[in-house]
C-alpha cells in the first residue's frame, strides 16, 4: 500500500511539473563555506549616518546545475546569534523584541523558488525570505563569480562555486517597524557566497 501511494505521489508530481512547465531540481550539492561567505546589510540612521551589520554565521547549501544554472537552487539559514554590528549594545538592541526578536525568531532563512538568467554572468534568484516570523518573496540580483577548482597546493583542492548578490528589502514588510521613518525602512543587502562540492575529497597538508 505504501509503495502504491509513493508511486501515485511521484506520478502526480511529474504531471504537475509537465503541466506547469516547472523544472525538477537537478545538479550537485555544494555546502556553503561560512569562512568565506557573508551577508551584510545597512540602513540610514536619522539621516546622519549609514551603519552596517553582518552575519558571522551562515549555513546552507546550493544545488548547482552548472550546465543550466536556472535549474539550480539555494537554501540559506542565518542564525541571529551571528548578528554583529561591532557594537555590543546595538547588537542587543537589534536582537531584542523591538526589532528582530531573536528569542522568538532565532533564524532568518531564504529558500529559492526560481532562478533566471540575467545577462552573461547574472542571475535573478527569487525565493521565500523569512524574517521575524514573516515570509515574503524576494528577488536577489546575483553575479556568478567563478565555478571551478579551488586549490591551495598541498592544503586543499575542491570543486567550488562563488557568487555575489544584492537586494533591497523593506523591514516593515516583515513587521519590524521601530523608529520608522527616522530609521530607514529600506535595508540594502549584500551577499558574497563560497560553496564547495560535498563529494569532493580534500587533500590535507602533511603535518
Amino acid at each position: 500500500m505504501k509503495r502504491l501511494t509513493l508511486t501515485a505521489l511521484l506520478l502526480a508530481s511529474s504531471s504537475i511539473l509537465a503541466a506547469t512547465g516547472a523544472k525538477a531540481p537537478d545538479g550537485e550539492k555544494y555546502a556553503i563555506d561560512p569562512t568565506h561567505s557573508g551577508v551584510i546589510f545597512g540602513w540610514n540612521h536619522f539621516g546622519f549616518s549609514n551603519p552596517t551589520a553582518r552575519f558571522d554565521k551562515i549555513e546552507g547549501n546550493v544545488l548547482l546545475d552548472s550546465a543550466d544554472l536556472t535549474r539550480s537552487s539555494i537554501a540559506v539559514s542565518l542564525p541571529l546569534a551571528g548578528l554583529d554590528t561591532g557594537v555590543e549594545k546595538l547588537d542587543e538592541e537589534l536582537k531584542g523584541p523591538d526589532f528582530l526578536d531573536a528569542t522568538k525568531y532565532p533564524t532568518i532563512t531564504f529558500k529559492s523558488t526560481r532562478v533566471e538568467k540575467s545577462g552573461e554572468n547574472g542571475l535573478k534568484v527569487t525565493g521565500d525570505l523569512t524574517v521575524h516570523g514573516v515570509t515574503k518573496p524576494v528577488t536577489l540580483d546575483a553575479t556568478v563569480n567563478k565555478i571551478g577548482i579551488f586549490e591551495i597546493p598541498g592544503v586543499i583542492k575542491a570543486q567550488a562555486a562563488g557568487f555575489d548578490a544584492t537586494a533591497v528589502i523593506k523591514r516593515s514588510d516583515f513587521g519590524v517597524i521601530k523608529y520608522l521613518p527616522l530609521v530607514s525602512d529600506e535595508l540594502s543587502v549584500r551577499i558574497t557566497l563560497d560553496a564547495k562540492l560535498l563529494d569532493t575529497k580534500l587533500a590535507q597538508a602533511k603535518q
